[in-house]
């Protein structure tokens, strides 16, 4: 394995700490020989079951048991929908309840093997709360970066409770990136954790494994969140590796949805643009609220390369999304993952078999579900009263 450019090809030494190109200012990916995949080993649950994929020493892992999330059927949303079989593939389930553990486990494990002091990031909520609870298990000194205003604060509880140092920059998620990425250039000690790090993307790319292991083979579509867009990048190469590994004999079409306010990624692949940039990014569905997206030259490589598509969904078909999910299949999660939930009840999907990725628990953002005006019964401590209230006499 080794550290590649994805525009120049320009390669680097695993041990190199070097998060864009060098040569051409291009971003990173972990470039893994299809011969080694010949012999995989896997053991155990999780995400450290695909070892043998990850560029990491797995004795030094750095874990809190993540990944091996919950695989549900939705047979009520996909006969709604018209899809033939739908399952939500839930990474609120994971240790801080989103989908950034599965990268934080690796990435943080990589931090250990580099000796750094400390690691960072820039974050709208679930990147921070996973990094400090990593960090705190490793040992190592938490700091995140969060934009003024609009961050969920069941995301800054946690990472105040896992003891990070919390540091409120005035500015968007972009404005935080941007320094943050300074920082860690400055002090050598400092290893950057966002998903601009390599590193951290292998350890998200073990969903496709896990989904490929629980339908016997790869599904017709994946349909996902996309805000930085590491995400539909590391599951789209996590389709290719187990393929040529031999453990599957398929790719799904990826599909990348994305919030209408903050929708750079989804403007850049349908209208040509020359820039995939939104200036000022808002939507109610804030982990996604990202107006230049570190991750987007992969996202948009993964779409084309498996002729998947980038789309768009209105804060409003979220939030119906959201309630819908829940009370039709019980799995209540945060905005920004039912933006795919959104998008299949708007558009549907030719294909048979269809996973959806929700990225984060609801009670990540729990005043979302409470934008709309809740019915609450009222009633006397009494059965007759009770019995009126509920319209049972």
């Amino acid at each position: 394995m080794i550290q590649r450019c994805i525009q120049c090809d320009a390669r680097y030494p695993l041990e190199q700490v070097v998060f864009t190109c060098d040569a051409c200012g291009s971003v990173l990916e972990i470039a893994v020989d299809a011969n080694s995949l010949g012999d995989v080993q896997m053991c155990g649950r999780g995400v450290w079951r695909y070892a043998s994929f990850l560029p990491v020493d797995a004795s030094k892992r750095v874990s809190l048991s993540e990944g091996d999330t919950g695989f549900h059927p939705c047979p009520t949303l996909a006969k709604m929908y018209g899809i033939d079989r739908m399952f939500v593939k839930n990474e609120g389930e994971n240790p801080t309840c989103s989908f950034k553990d599965r990268g934080m486990t690796v990435g943080v494990t990589k931090a250990i093997e580099m000796g750094a002091k400390a690691v960072a990031c820039a974050s709208t909520g679930n990147t921070a709360a996973s990094l400090a609870a990593y960090g705190g298990r490793a040992g190592l000194n938490a700091v995140v970066l969060i934009p003024g205003g609009n961050v969920a604060m069941g995301k800054i509880a946690q990472s105040v409770a896992h003891g990070a140092q919390i540091v409120q920059v005035d500015g968007n998620f972009d404005d935080a990136m941007r320094v943050v990425r300074e920082l860690s250039a400055e002090t050598g000690d400092v290893y950057l954790l966002n998903s601009i790090n390599p590193f951290r993307l292998e350890g998200q790319k073990t969903l496709a494994f896990e989904v490929c292991e629980a339908l016997g083979d790869a599904p017709d579509a994946l349909v996902l969140p996309m805000g930085n867009a590491g995400n539909i990048s590391a599951i789209w190469k996590g389709f290719r590796e187990f393929r040529d590994a031999g453990l599957s004999t398929k790719l799904p079409r990826m599909i990348g949805v994305q919030a209408e306010g903050a929708a750079p990624i989804a403007k850049f692949v349908n209208d040509n643009l020359d820039k995939c940039y939104v200036s000022e990014p808002e939507t109610i569905a804030t982990a996604i609220r990202i107006g230049a997206p570190v991750n987007w030259a992969k996202a948009v490589a993964a779409i084309h390369d498996s002729h998947g598509l980038a789309a768009t969904v209105s804060d409003a078909e979220i939030l119906a999304a959201q309630r819908e999910l829940a009370h039709r299949e019980g799995v209540f999660v945060e905005p920004a993952s039912v933006a795919p939930i959104a998008y299949l009840k708007k558009h549907g999907v030719d294909a048979e078999t269809v996973v959806c990725v929700t990225t984060g628990h609801g009670l990540k953002d729990p005043d979302a579900i409470l934008r709309v005006e809740p019915t609450i019964l009222h009633a006397q401590p009494t059965l007759d009263s009770l019995q009126e209230a509920l319209g049972l006499r």
